[in-house]
């Protein structure tokens, strides 16, 4: 079986400066990863680079052994919110058609079949009566869930989400990682940008930690060791002892 994500060599820089600098992974396929760092490790840089969002400086990515624009359609990605223009007048229900457009084809428009699905999603997120809303009328934990349906309307086989958690009710966190596990069950791929270490065991069956370079990728309790927690968190934990 080819792995969900392969990544070998691969160097980005951001507004000029390195971000991220020869990093190699590869992720099974049906994993629930995350990617875990202190501030500035390049953890988002690392997702947008994946996505083609971010242009690399050199490497190579592949999704399930093929090229990333042959994969497209089958990768759904959930942006930070803090990236999100929640002012622009869309209502719930076309934010979540959106991630239909890539099975339509150029200049169609989604259907009965498209918006039924739609509708499916909502429900799944618990969110089918605020479907008229204009997104920027809801909650934060509430404009998660509909990035969430519109990424499950795309029924994709691979999910990146970049801090999905950040700035949102515990009831909304709940439902998300509740859903993101019965997608595991069945087999797709999560891979989640993740701050809050005390949920990572809880969350998560392999993590990436990343500080610029890979410091360490395997399972939870593999990653989640003082000696290898203290190559990432060096300089934190400098800052930590001159203060105390």
């Amino acid at each position: 079986m080819e792995k969900a994500i392969t990544v070998r060599d691969l160097h980005v820089s951001y507004h000029g400066n390195e971000a991220v600098r020869d990093v190699t992974f590869s992720i099974e396929q049906g994993s629930m990863v995350g990617i875990i760092g202190p501030n500035g490790a390049g953890k988002s840089t690392l997702i947008k680079a994946l996505l083609g969002l971010l242009p690399k400086d050199n490497g190579t990515i592949r999704f399930f052994g093929k090229e990333p624009e042959d994969m497209r359609k089958k990768i759904a990605y959930v942006p930070q919110r803090s990236n999100i223009d929640w002012t622009f007048p869309i209502t719930v229900m076309d934010t979540v058609l959106i991630g239909t457009y890539p099975s339509l084809g150029l200049f169609k428009r989604p259907k009965k079949r498209e918006k039924t699905l739609a509708l499916e999603c909502l429900k799944k997120v618990g969110l089918e009566p605020y479907r008229e809303r204009q997104i920027g009328e809801l909650s934060g934990g509430q404009q998660q869930r509909v990035f969430l349906a519109r990424a499950l309307v795309q029924q994709p086989e691979l999910l990146l989400l970049d801090e999905p958690f950040v700035g949102i009710d515990v009831a909304s966190e709940e439902t998300i990682i509740h859903i993101l596990k019965e997608l595991q069950q069945e087999g797709k791929t999560i891979v989640v940008v993740h701050h809050d270490l005390s949920k990572a065991s809880s969350y998560f069956d392999h993590l990436l930690l990343l500080n610029k370079e890979l410091i360490k990728y395997g399972d939870v309790e593999t990653v989640l060791n003082r000696e290898v927690m203290s190559r990432a968190y060096a300089h934190q934990l400098r800052i930590l002892e001159e203060v105390g």
